[in-house]
């Protein structure tokens, strides 16, 4: 066998190129770095070196290209670092730090930031600097690392980023304080570079360095540490932010155990609205549609005030979904709660809880193998989301096609892709319906909107009513979809506040083997309306009441029918 004329068995093996940062392994095994005496100027200090060091990682050429391992630099750096007397011999360190990194090639490539850009960097940090520090940071800045980049890319085909070489030291369950310092400073300038909804917090970023500095070195424990860095997440206000690996003793602090009855918060109460194994109904003695106002004794108000810190969410609604999946759980074998009933009389109840893997537990919605289309009465059509399959689509159109309506129920994540192939059954001219904003590596904290993108008609277009059915159960890919079919021709989205998590996920690694993700991409409407935390804002608001609950209706659906049959 030959490859371009040459005997394969005689080529040589091209040896991959090893970036100098992987062979740097001085602190595997610890920092060896004591950080537990922290005055006031001291943190100022840290904070100033965490911006720094952020700069320097994505905008320095010789770290872009990997030539140094830039966690292990920072421990270096450190001892000397926070021996210095004033901010001349402060800034001094920093100058030498940043000239010990090599000398910088004049950059024909580094263009301005696009006056256009929806999002521009923030230089004016840099500029409140001394002006020996200044001038030096502006020209790493101005020559900064251009293409491939040891730390960061971006997705190809979405754009959303990829945070490259980011070692999570998983062996290390408890890191020691120079790496939790490094995970207060990773995290943040991941934030401050490549997340493109931080304008949109409420807190305002710059000021996180300086809060949580001491409260991640003042974690005493693998808990308080996984606390630390849930809070921070937090504050990013993303339903996709979570600790989704590595949170072990938070997990272990919310409960082994398991309540055999499914809540969510319903009128702003806490009510029960299932089980989650029905041959325990009789045994539980609550029914459905049930009031809780107090566990062990603490309103439930209470309990969802002090928990809120640790549910990162975009919006309300979604963080009270994610509570109310864990607000019965214990270490003990039971709770007591206070309860009322259809009759509001108050009753007391020692509720028994069981292992997870004794009950079937759903967390949002039960799952369901059933087909995923119907025709209701009065010729309307319901199709779920939850189990479509693309080989639906076609049997949609065609059943379909003379009903009066059709129903597309979204309180659900799709088992399926469709924005294209089942919105497209709804515009009858190809339709823009969402942009996005994107990253831009080369001036890291530049966003940049992409051209519309469309929904195509496809020469057939359903003439009936289409209604949509979203709430706090829609999210992420759910919103996009909801977003598709809105741009049809005769569509009402009904329901509630959708998750408000929209795009592309990316995932950052934390030390400690924590691992969280960001929306990784902007998502707005054409006209540049962002879905960020508001989520999809329903044409008609309607939410489940408690008596709808107590009686077994879907007041959702039964106002989507009522709609089309007014059409």
């Amino acid at each position: 066998m030959t490859i371009d004329g040459e005997n394969i068995q005689t080529l040589n093996e091209v040896e991959k190129e090893v970036a100098k940062a992987t062979l740097d392994k001085e602190f595997d095994n610890g920092s060896l770095l004591n950080l537990s005496r922290l005055t006031r100027k001291k943190i100022e200090n840290l904070v100033l070196l965490g911006r720094v060091w952020g700069f320097l990682k994505y905008f320095h050429p010789e770290i872009g290209k990997g030539n140094f391992n830039w966690d292990y630099e920072l421990f270096r750096f450190l001892p000397h670092y926070l021996e210095v007397k004033n901010n001349t011999e402060r800034d001094s360190l920093i100058i030498h730090w940043i000239e010990s990194l090599g000398q910088l090639e004049k950059c024909s490539s580094c263009n301005s930031t696009d006056k256009n850009a929806f999002i521009k960097p923030d230089l004016k940090w840099i500029e409140k600097q001394g002006e020996n520090l200044k001038n030096k940071l502006l020209n790493v800045y101005n020559n900064r690392s251009q293409g491939k980049h040891y730390y960061i890319i971006l997705t190809q085909n979405v754009g959303n980023p990829q945070f490259e070489n980011e070692n999570p030291y998983s062996n290390m369950s408890y890191p020691d304080d120079g790496f939790r310092l490094l995970s207060v400073f990773r995290y943040w300038n991941m934030i401050n570079y490549f997340f493109p909804y931080k304008h949109l917090t409420d807190k305002d970023w710059d000021t996180t360095l300086s809060e949580y500095i001491p409260i991640f070195l003042n974690a005493k424990t693998e808990l308080q540490y996984e606390m630390a860095a849930i809070q921070i997440i937090g504050d990013i206000q993303d339903t996709h932010a979570n600790l989704w690996e590595g949170a072990d003793k938070i997990d272990e602090w919310k409960g082994v155990n398991y309540p055999p009855i499914h809540v969510r918060f319903i009128e702003n109460q806490l009510v029960v609205t299932d089980y989650y194994n029905e041959e325990l109904r009789t045994e539980v003695g609550i029914r459905t549609g049930d009031i809780i106002s107090k566990v062990n004794g603490m309103p439930i108000e209470i309990i969802v005030e002090e928990k809120s810190r640790y549910y990162p969410a975009s919006n309300t609604p979604t963080r009270l979904r994610d509570i109310s999946a864990d607000i019965l759980r214990s270490n003990s074998n039971e709770i007591e709660i206070e309860f009322f009933g259809e009759n509001s009389k108050k009753q007391n109840k020692i509720l028994k809880l069981y292992p997870k893997d004794s009950l079937d537990i759903f967390r949002w919605y039960k799952k369901s193998d059933d087909k995923s289309f119907k025709l209701l009465d009065n010729n309307i059509g319901y199709v779920t989301l939850q189990t479509i399959k693309e080989d639906d689509i076609p049997q949609i159109k065609k059943e379909f096609k003379d009903t009066k309506g059709i129903i597309i129920d979204i309180r659900n994540y799709p088992a399926s892709f469709v924005p294209f192939s089942l919105g497209s059954y709804f515009v009858s001219s190809s339709t823009p319906f969402v942009k996005f904003t994107i990253a831009n590596v080369d001036n890291p904290g530049e966003f940049n909107f992409t051209n519309n993108i469309e929904i195509p008609s496809q020469g057939i277009t359903y003439g009936g009513k289409l209604v949509v059915i979203v709430n706090e159960f829609t999210q992420s890919q759910a919103e996009y979809t909801a977003m598709a079919f809105r741009a049809g021709d005769n569509t009402t989205i009904i329901g509630s506040t959708t998750a408000g998590a929209d795009g592309n996920v990316s995932r950052i690694s934390l030390p400690g083997g924590l691992r969280t993700w960001i929306s990784g991409i902007g998502v707005n409407y054409p006209n540049a309306k962002e879905t960020q935390r508001v989520g999809i804002i329903p044409d008609i608001e309607v939410k489940p009441t408690i008596e709808g609950i107590r009686t077994g209706k879907d007041e959702l659906l039964e106002k989507a029918v009522e709609i089309i049959m007014n059409e």
